[in-house]
């Protein structure tokens, strides 16, 4: 028996969201991708947002669903709405391969305007969960992504942009990492979103310098060499 699509009386017409999930291993920075049952199709989670809903309380309800996680450091970075985007035979696709009825003209294969949010998450904590229409959630390499449906590798692209652009001006990486870290995992981090290594004292100096960091005590690990000293994020104003 085949299953019934939302209505459009409960979320809004030509308006959608898609998500970029940041997160770090410690080695590479990596995004949340998901993959469409029975289509080989992968991209980004996101959804549609309820006609009795704030467009942040949407975005952030996908996210606790996809992450598990409900406090998540969450930003706006960009509207996409080309006509390009159009592809109804994508959604098409997607909804015949999960065995939904699909009407004529069903609000769904329409055009959409996409508010894109990336989010900044500490790898760790997550635990991915796909949508009712995806088979998996996995985290992919932002270098070495499968092909994303839609516009999707483009969003992808301009929100690393974002977040490069971002990198000395806020605390990037107080989401990517524990509450308390070595100049040597915080650095790790920049080079992970750069894609280039950086040098240790210079990325040091600069980065007290910007009067963004708390110094905490030793990191004693019982080896011979150098205890390294822990900082966290300085609490903003």
């Amino acid at each position: 028996m085949s299953k019934r699509l939302p209505s459009s009386s409960e979320f809004l017409s030509h308006i959608a969201y898609d998500l970029v999930i940041f997160g770090f291993d410690g080695h590479d920075l990596k995004i949340l991708i998901l993959e469409y049952h029975n289509t080989g199709f992968f991209a980004l989670p996101g959804g549609f947002v309820r006609r009795d809903e704030n467009l942040e309380n949407a975005v952030q309800r996908g996210l606790t669903e996809r992450t598990g996680i409900d406090s998540i450091y969450l930003e706006q970075f960009y509207t996409f709405g080309s006509v390009q985007r159009y592809k109804p035979e994508v959604m098409e696709a997607i909804v015949k391969a999960n065995d939904f009825e699909l009407p004529p003209q069903h609000w769904m294969l329409d055009r959409f305007i996409s508010v894109a949010h990336f989010a900044l998450i500490n790898y760790n904590n997550v635990s991915p969960t796909p949508d009712e229409l995806s088979d998996s959630i996995e985290w992919y390499n932002v270098n070495e992504l499968p092909d994303l449906i839609l516009d999707h590798k483009k969003i992808v692209k301009k929100a690393h942009e974002h977040l490069i652009s971002n990198l000395y001006s806020r605390p990037v990486g107080k989401n990517l990492l524990p509450e308390r870290f070595t100049m040597k995992e915080l650095q790790k981090v920049h080079e992970a979103i750069l894609g280039n290594p950086l040098r240790r004292t210079s990325f040091q100096r600069k980065m007290l310098s910007l009067d963004m960091l708390d110094r905490h005590e030793k990191l004693f690990s019982g080896k011979a060499h150098k205890a390294p000293y822990l900082y966290s994020f300085r609490e903003e104003e």
